[in-house]
């Protein structure tokens, strides 16, 4: 298993400490929502608040993941439930490295339900 698989595995779980040990100190993460998280100290506070108020990851399934020894890539399924609101989207992270810990990584979302064209634009 590698970090990003490390990283999101104990999101999964909510061990928030596993989530801190696959991270450089000086790490940038940046939520597919828009927030930047700058900092080991910052993504902390950002998961015992978010955890604390209730919030929940219901599934997180990496569906295609890569990389080479400086980044890593992992497409995935996100499921959560936050105020209540269960919320499921398709995206994908991509992490690079310092080491063996996440020293950046950017997530990218959907906006909308994934769907095969078949020759018809939708409104």
């Amino acid at each position: 298993m590698n970090v990003l698989l490390e990283y999101i595995d104990a999101w999964r779980r909510h061990d928030i400490d596993r989530v801190l040990g696959t991270l450089d100190d000086d790490c940038v993460i940046i939520e597919s929502y828009g927030p930047v998280y700058r900092g080991r100290e910052r993504v902390d506070q950002w998961m015992r608040a978010w955890f604390g108020a209730g919030g929940s990851v219901d599934s997180w399934d990496v569906t295609w993941h890569g990389g080479t020894s400086d980044f890593l890539v992992a497409e995935w399924r996100f499921g959560s439930t936050w105020k209540g609101d269960s919320e499921t989207f398709d995206g994908a992270s991509v992490a690079r490295l310092s080491g063996e810990k996440i020293a950046y990584l950017r997530e990218y979302s959907t906006t909308a339900p994934l769907y095969d064209w078949t020759g018809t634009l939708r409104d």
